[in-house]
């Protein structure tokens, strides 16, 4: 009795593990976008937390006021990420049933 339901729950663990590891390769394909400055710094982020590009437009650049350009790329660069871990976790809560299993991503 208890060997049948073992070998349920050992498929459905490993259905969920092969879930997980296309959902992590589909998240890895896609990309978040994030802005500040009215648009001048623009940073695209993908499914794994990395920054795949910053856009900077010259306006942005005012020798006289590096800080400000630091600071409008540390905001969409934060940003991107925090969109990117969002995103991640909406799609991997859709797999998991909302259930929080740690170390996932």
């Amino acid at each position: 009795m208890m060997g049948g339901n073992m070998n349920k729950m050992m498929k459905q663990v490993q259905k969920m593990q092969a879930d997980m590891a296309r959902m992590q390769e589909e998240l890895a394909n896609r990309t978040v976008e994030a802005t500040a400055g009215g648009g001048v710094v623009k940073v695209v982020a993908s499914g794994r937390q990395e920054i795949v590009s910053i856009t900077i437009k010259p306006e942005a650049v005012d020798p006289d006021d590096v800080e400000m350009l630091q600071d409008l790329i540390l905001t969409a660069v934060n940003d991107a990420l925090r969109q990117s871990q969002e995103m991640v976790a909406k799609e991997m809560a859709k797999l998991t049933g909302g259930l929080n299993i740690p170390g996932l991503f």
